[in-house]
């Protein structure tokens, strides 16, 4: 087998996500044949050489695939000081060493993916591949369409301009609104900061969707394997890129009056997406009536 990088081996291996195994070889955790390694970009050879994490050989294990409900409080780390419950203690009938696929901060609940494959880890987490993830985030006060706007557009924060995908308003009162809402890209506590900036504190966030893999039938901490066909499915939203650019404005069906507009029964509330501009939301004018001059 040819050298490869020792973040790929590693996350191959099941020890943790590439993202992760860099910052293990950068705190010297990792040693290549007794000799301990600092630089991520290192290659070595699994097949002849010695690597090994704090003293232990690193050794490929069967990779294994899970979906979790993860319930609030839980902390999506495999190591706690504190003690708290973590995701790896919710998974039952699994020796293997996973760990979570991204995040979801503790006053967060949700779809959580489960794995010990670092490879298909970063393909779903790296903001370069897009995987659509959704949300379902429950807020204090009445959303506007200038606040859906604005998340659209995106706003500046710590580390660069974040934005959202889609936003669907879901329900809309003067004290408590509720928002769908599509992430492409994954910075820290995104929802909850973008949203605050708007001054609409999150109540409840809830993460229901990675693509169109949901929580059906799964409830809060308990968790399933994933089927070969679901691993599939994920493993094509990380092998293609989301196309750049603006996406294109979204024009009518020609056609008789009404066509192309949802059936008697169907969802009602509001979907957005860049690009799109609901004229409900445009500030309205007011109209003169014009006088008729008689000759």
């Amino acid at each position: 087998m040819p050298e490869e990088r020792l973040q790929k081996i590693l996350a191959r291996a099941g020890v943790a996500s590439r993202r992760a195994c860099e910052e293990l070889v950068a705190e010297g955790h990792v040693s290549v044949d007794g000799e301990t390694v600092t630089e991520p970009g290192t290659k070595a050879d699994p097949e002849t050489q010695d690597i090994r994490i704090d003293g232990r050989r690193v050794r490929s294990e069967p990779h294994e695939y899970w979906l979790l409900n993860k319930p609030k409080g839980v902390v999506c780390t495999n190591y706690d000081p504190a003690g708290r419950r973590r995701p790896i203690d919710l998974v039952t009938g699994s020796k293997a060493r996973l760990f979570p696929v991204g995040r979801l901060d503790a006053a967060s609940k949700g779809l959580l993916l489960m794995t010990n494959d670092g490879e298909f880890a970063n393909r779903l987490t790296h903001p370069r591949y897009g995987v659509p993830k959704t949300y379902i985030a429950t807020v204090g006060g009445k959303v506007t369409g200038r606040d859906v706007q604005r998340l659209l557009r995106g706003m500046h924060v710590a580390e660069g301009k974040a934005r959202v995908a889609r936003v669907r308003v879901l329900k809309r009162g003067s004290a408590r609104s509720a928002l769908e809402i599509t992430l492409r890209e994954g910075r820290n506590r995104q929802i909850r900061r973008m949203l605050a900036a708007l001054r609409h504190p999150v109540r409840d966030l809830v993460r229901t969707r990675i693509g169109r893999i949901g929580l059906r039938g799964l409830g809060p901490g308990r968790s399933r394997r994933l089927t070969p066909g679901e691993v599939e499915y994920l493993r094509g939203l990380g092998e293609e890129a989301p196309k750049t650019g603006r996406p294109a404005r979204q024009t009518r069906k020609k056609g008789r009056p009404g066509a192309g507009a949802p059936s008697r029964g169907a969802a009602k509330a509001p979907s957005y997406e860049p690009g799109r501009t609901r004229a409900a939301d445009k500030p309205s004018r007011p109209t003169r009536k014009r006088s008729r001059r008689t000759p």
